[in-house]
């Protein structure tokens, strides 16, 4: 019987890598989206991107069956939301200011910390172990 700990590190399948950069641009969709819609209709609006955003993330994870399955899709949202505060050279910009873009910004960042903790954790294979035997 041996530890998890003392197991030699897999290197991921090529499948399992494509997969979690696909859950990144998914991420980073799910952000631009969130960022229109926020501002269009906003108490609904806000709600409905966070519960987007936190719809792909625990859905990844139990998906994936894994926390970093969660952490691609919240790591493409929050870079893309971060790229689209900054202000072009035309002076033009995507999100307002304002206490909703706030929200959002904020708000999102902590939806993707809360659902990569919250995310199932990837079991190893194996015996069950009983203790105290």
């Amino acid at each position: 019987m041996s530890s998890m700990l003392a197991q030699p590190l897999k290197r991921p399948s090529a499948l399992r890598v494509l997969a979690h950069l696909g859950l990144f641009v998914l991420g980073a969709v799910v952000g631009v989206a969130g960022a229109l819609v926020q501002p269009a209709w906003f108490p609904g609006g806000l709600l409905l991107a966070l519960a987007g955003e936190a719809g792909l993330c625990l859905g990844a994870a139990r998906a994936m069956g894994g926390r970093a399955a969660a952490v691609a899709p919240a790591g493409g949202w929050t870079i893309t939301v971060i790229l689209l505060t900054a202000s072009r050279p035309e002076g033009d910009f995507v999100f307002g200011t304002g206490a909703a873009s706030y929200l959002f910004l904020l708000g999102g960042m902590a939806v993707a910390v809360i659902c990569a903790t919250l995310a199932p954790v990837r079991q190893p294979g194996g015996d069950p172990v009983r203790l105290g035997n």
